[in-house]
């Protein structure tokens, strides 16, 4: 897995883009308008965004160049988190487990008009495991799968969620939210009885019912359930597309529309909804795509 860090703007380009004092001469920078691919980063640089690792599951890093605002990038229908600043933006783009290898696109909006960059996801083979289990564990009842449809529905409408990029969503580097020991990695794939099933969507922390949980990031709470499968849940928002859900709690300690600080306690971990044992669910969302955690805490 490629570790390394988007360049950040050398203090020389700042100091010279800055005595210029016009954007007018920024516009006029060679840097981006002549860019019709993004290389992978080289490894100088900022720790507090996540690492770059173009991987299905993972984050691509993409140097936007200068702008005097904020550029909208959008990849499919949903639009990315978009951080920096007029003199170097750079798009937080998550790939999804399912994406192909190959070269994918993003389209980008300026005040300049509208352009696609283009990058290349690589392949990753994640860990397999095989099981055999009583078909009544792995295949819904009709009135199980109807709550289940229902609910998937809503959480959609949940995932879809975009809000401003925080104040201070410079540093998305995140706490983790619970002590224990990883249980099971992000896109671990299980084989039921032969039958493939959707790879795992999040980190699994082994932890006792009635730890607290604790915000990675200052967010916002947008949703609080118990579902089917996931049990007590609470999605928070950290603005621009990134939200955290959190899983399987024994017990909610907050309602939507609060505001948490980060380490800030919110839930506690518990063994509710299709699971064997105590523990927490952690999934990280970029641009409605799930994300390896690992990559904003590593």
């Amino acid at each position: 897995m490629n570790r390394d860090h988007l360049p950040a703007p050398t203090p020389q380009r700042r100091q010279c883009v800055q005595a210029l004092g016009a954007f007018t001469l920024l516009s006029a920078l060679p840097a981006w308008a002549a860019r019709t691919r993004n290389p992978e980063p080289d490894a100088s640089t900022l720790a507090l965004w996540p690492h770059d690792s173009r991987v299905p599951g993972g984050v691509a890093r993409l140097s936007l160049g200068p702008s005097p605002q904020r550029p909208k990038v959008t990849t499919g229908d949903s639009q990315v988190l978009v951080l920096g600043d007029v003199i170097e933006w750079t798009a937080i783009v998550g790939i999804p487990l399912s994406a192909s290898v190959g070269e994918h696109h993003a389209n980008v909006q300026t005040d300049k008009g509208t352009r696609s960059l283009d990058y290349q996801v690589r392949s990753k083979k994640y860990t397999e495991q095989r099981l055999t289990v009583s078909p009544k564990t792995v295949d819904l009842s009709p009135e199980d799968n109807a709550r289940y449809e229902r609910e998937r529905e809503h959480q959609q409408k949940v995932m879809a969620s975009f809000s401003e990029p925080f104040a201070r969503a410079a540093d998305l580097h995140m706490r983790v939210p619970v002590p224990g020991r990883r249980s099971s990695s992000f896109g671990l794939r299980r084989i039921f009885n032969g039958q493939s099933r959707n790879p795992h969507s999040g980190m699994d922390i082994a932890a006792a019912t009635g730890t607290p949980v604790t915000a990675p990031l200052p967010g916002r709470v947008i949703d609080v359930g118990d579902y089917f499968f996931n049990g007590g849940t609470v999605w928070l928002d950290h603005g621009g597309g990134l939200l955290t859900m959190y899983c399987h709690l024994s017990k909610v300690d907050c309602k939507v529309g609060d505001e948490l600080k980060t380490g800030e306690a919110f839930c506690k971990v518990g063994a509710t909804g299709r699971v064997t044992g105590p523990h927490l669910h952690w999934g990280v969302m970029l641009n409605r795509t799930m994300v390896d955690p690992a990559l904003f805490i590593d």
